[in-house]
């Protein structure tokens, strides 16, 4: 048996051929794993549960269909943070904490969406505070529909222009928050998605961190079982229907 682990699927309705490829893989992908991870921003942006586009109805639907056997657990990622209990329970995901621990096959493991290991982005780490806070979030989500839909198109902008400006590096996780969180949790490993470079990293003292691929060009998922990790790529185009 393994655990399936997924993330920065970025899903949005002007971009079928990846609910395409992530609808396929719910189907085929999940042949001996035991429960699957959607590590953060399954949706490149979320207004609220109560204003969700109707693709992400379908996806909820498929979702559902893999919770009735196996558990799915879902990380707010930096896109879709206001993903709540009404949507999670609609796809019948479980909604963790922003850093969980598990004992994946023998070796403790922390898992998280990455985003708070930047610490370098001295202004998105800001922002993430400030949407955090939660008088915050309840006025954000009592705004109007379009509010909210301008607000969230305003943020999607801003950080595109943004991420084009910043350095390779800032936007990379600092080494030194993921050795302070290692220690802090006493894990051994620690699984997240974010900077979209999927790869295995080997750390001292026999520690490891594995980061999840993102899904703009090809599917990805991370397949863990007794014997360590395994990266996978998913060509779209043996995936995805005739878009015609």
């Amino acid at each position: 048996m393994r655990t399936a682990f997924v993330g920065d699927l970025h899903l949005s309705a002007d971009r079928p051929d990846i609910t395409q490829a992530f609808l396929h893989f719910l189907k085929h992908g999940l042949d001996n794993v035991e429960c699957l991870y959607i590590i953060g921003d399954l949706f490149e942006v979320w207004m609220g549960d109560d204003i969700a586009e109707p693709f992400s109805e379908e996806i909820a639907s498929a979702i559902k269909q893999v919770s009735l056997t196996i558990p799915v657990y879902f990380t707010q990622g930096n896109r879709d943070f206001l993903v709540g209990k009404a949507y999670c329970q609609q796809a019948g995901m479980v909604l963790l904490p922003d850093t969980y621990q598990s004992n994946l096959y023998g070796t403790q493991t922390v898992i998280l969406h990455g985003d708070s290991l930047c610490t370098l982005d001295v202004s998105y780490q800001r922002f993430r505070r400030f949407r955090s806070i939660g008088i915050v979030r309840w006025i954000y989500a009592h705004l109007p529909r379009q509010t909210r839909l301008n607000i969230a198109a305003k943020i999607r902008k801003k950080s595109q222009q943004s991420n084009q400006q910043k350095h390779y590096q800032i936007m990379d996780v600092e080494l030194s928050a993921v050795d302070k969180l290692l220690q802090q949790t006493g894990c051994q490993r620690m699984i997240h998605g974010h900077t979209h470079r999927p790869a295995i990293h080997e750390l001292s003292n026999n520690k490891q961190r594995v980061v999840v691929g993102d899904w703009y060009t090809q599917g990805s998922v991370l397949y863990v079982n007794s014997q360590g990790c395994e990266l996978i790529q998913l060509p779209f185009k043996d995936q995805q229907t005739d878009p015609r």
